[in-house]
């Protein structure tokens, strides 16, 4: 059986093979919280793709944002969202299964490749946490996200137990 050496032992060394951090949590841009508990799961807010506080690319995803770019986005999304399940529970090793990813992409009105941008994100996901990081998941264009951003994800994850906040 191996022992964790601390918070997030394993997904902590999963993320240093491949080469990724969490970030810092993001501050709300307004009235909620990065996350929420409920039982054994946890729902985060929507998550932008903040990288240092600040958005790398604004704008419509098939116009001034290339998939690829709005792919990479949502990859950065999905990481802003585990740094708030950290936050909150205090180790990502206590998820046990990814539940369900929604994706929103703000698109061009002839963009119609939001499966393929989310991709970013869930393909992450599987890289992470392998077998338990399927999911269930909904993408969705949309006219526009907060702040001009190109992708916006929220995550819904399910725990080892009751979820107790970090200390």
């Amino acid at each position: 059986m191996m022992v964790a050496s601390g918070p997030s032992a394993r997904i902590r060394a999963r993320l240093d093979e491949l080469g990724l951090s969490l970030p810092s949590v993001a501050a709300p841009v307004a009235a909620y919280v990065p996350a929420v508990a409920s039982g054994n799961h946890v729902h985060t807010s929507g998550q932008l793709p903040f990288v240092d506080g600040t958005l790398p690319l604004t704008g419509k995803v098939g116009a001034a944002v290339t998939a690829e770019q709005a792919s990479e986005l949502a990859a950065t999304c999905c990481l802003n969202a585990l740094a708030a399940i950290e936050a909150l529970v205090g180790d990502l090793d206590r998820i046990v299964r990814v539940v369900k990813l929604t994706g929103y992409v703000a698109s061009d009105p002839s963009f119609t490749a939001q499966p393929a941008v989310i991709n970013g994100a869930s393909t992450l996901l599987g890289e992470i946490f392998g077998e338990a990081g399927q999911h269930a998941r909904a993408a969705v264009g949309v006219a526009v996200l907060p702040m001009d951003a190109p992708v916006e994800l929220d995550l819904f994850v399910e725990l080892d137990g009751p979820a107790r906040p970090s200390a």
